[in-house]
């Protein structure tokens, strides 16, 4: 017996669903502050630890340890999503919690280049390390846990949270950097104050690790966990049992994620680099967009409630099509920030038929006894080659000259997503939670 879609929270009440929701999604938030914030304040602590006369060089080392860190993903996604099917959705989440904790106190804590040489930034690759192990596998464990909570008629919105979360967490990043540049000068933002975000997201990680310790778990794991005569969640069994929604998950990701993070991670510094706005410029456009962007996610989670998952997919596909490269380029002469705010923004719109609702679409392609890994490690592994690989792409290209090349690989990527949700079923039709 695998499956157990007929399984509802049922013996839970609506409060009771809506606390269980909440918690899981406020511990999402800190783990993707934590992720999001090394990127936000890359602009400030890179020439810490890569000294160098080139800014893009010194970016570009540090976007390599960004993506470096996206290799541990899906090891962890694998793991831990291997732990949750086993021990339970609160066990895997409480589980990332920790690890997410521990590589943010050590960010903050490393000397740099001047003081201990090459250990600097080999102490920051561990870090980033550590950190991506805990993302691998807090992706499928909220996602599984958000989408068995909801109800039926629910679960496109309740599970869009998971990218409000995601969303929020990097904007809260962004508002910390704001804040800190209102107070602190560029030379000490420079010399230490990158490294209070860093305490920051160690401290609420601690915070949430106590929360997440509270949580209810699923009856959907805990009636699947009850039949004794099933497929043991692993790697194998997910290979062999489900060969064709690994890979589908991996080709509705591709240009997916990418997209996303093109428009939301290396968007603020396309902004500074390479269409020429201040850091601080860059930073409010960036927090205004991603704030209406965020509002967005359940909207969009309801619409597909609605209207089913596939016409968003599409339409996230189409849009991408037809509009990114014209949206990069248009950005590279934009002088006044509005103008760049609604570039932005358009494209972060575009992308909302994507982030709303890819948890629930992979969640309802698997059974409950393999769902957490099935929806954590084809994901991460798409995600590594594509989502952690946007911001060196693109730089790597701009430094070679060719900046106008990075658009149109975004945009051919988003074309064979399109391709895939074209042909693949409505997933809320055929759905296995």
């Amino acid at each position: 017996m695998e499956h157990v879609s007929s399984l509802q929270p049922a013996s839970l009440s609506r409060q009771d669903r809506l606390r269980s929701i909440l918690g899981g999604s406020i511990g999402n938030l800190i783990e993707w502050y934590d992720w999001y914030v090394y990127s936000a304040f890359t602009l400030y602590f890179a020439p810490v630890f890569f000294p160098s006369d080139d800014s893009t060089a010194q970016l570009l080392n540090a976007a390599a340890i960004f993506a470096v860190g996206f290799l541990m993903r899906p090891i962890g996604a694998w793991v831990m999503g291997i732990y949750a099917d086993r021990r339970g959705r609160k066990a895997g989440l409480t589980l990332s919690v920790m690890l997410m904790a521990g590589g943010s106190l050590m960010i903050a804590a490393i000397p740099g280049y001047a003081s201990i040489g090459v250990m600097a930034p080999l102490l920051l690759l561990f870090a980033r390390l550590m950190q991506g192990l805990s993302i691998g596998g807090e992706y499928g464990a909220s996602a599984t846990y958000l989408s068995e909570m909801a109800q039926q008629r629910q679960r496109g919105f309740f599970s869009s949270f998971q990218y409000v979360t995601l969303i929020a967490g990097q904007l809260l990043a962004l508002c910390v950097l704001l804040l800190l540049q209102l107070a602190l000068t560029e030379h000490q933002l420079e010399s230490w104050g990158w490294r209070v975000p860093f305490v920051i997201g160690g401290l609420m990680a601690v915070g949430v690790y106590r929360l997440r310790r509270g949580l209810r778990e699923t009856e959907a794991f805990e009636q699947s966990a009850a039949v004794e005569e099933q497929p043991r969640s692993s790697g194998w069994n997910l290979i062999r049992r489900h060969p064709r929604e690994v890979l589908l998950v991996m080709a509705l990701t591709a240009g997916g994620t990418l997209a996303f993070y093109a428009y939301s991670t290396y968007m603020q510094k396309f902004l500074v680099n390479s269409a020429g706005f201040g850091r601080q410029t860059a930073t409010a456009i960036m927090a205004s967009a991603l704030f209406i962007y965020m509002l967005l996610q359940p909207m969009a989670g309801w619409l597909s409630d609605r209207i089913g998952r596939k016409p968003l997919l599409i339409g996230f596909g189409a849009g991408g099509v037809l509009f990114t490269t014209m949206i990069f380029t248009t950005l590279e002469t934009v002088t006044s920030s509005f103008s760049a705010f609604l570039l932005v923004l358009a494209g972060l719109v575009i992308v909302t038929g994507y982030t709303s609702i890819n948890a629930i679409v992979k969640a309802e392609l698997f059974p409950a006894n393999i769902r957490a890994l099935g929806v954590a490690l084809p994901y991460a592994l798409a995600n590594t080659l594509f989502g952690g690989t946007a911001e060196y792409a693109a730089l790597w290209l701009k430094h070679a000259g060719m900046e106008g090349g990075f658009y149109w690989y975004v945009t051919a990527m988003i074309g064979v997503s399109l391709i895939v949700y074209l042909r693949m079923p409505d997933t809320r039709n055929t759905s296995r939670i």
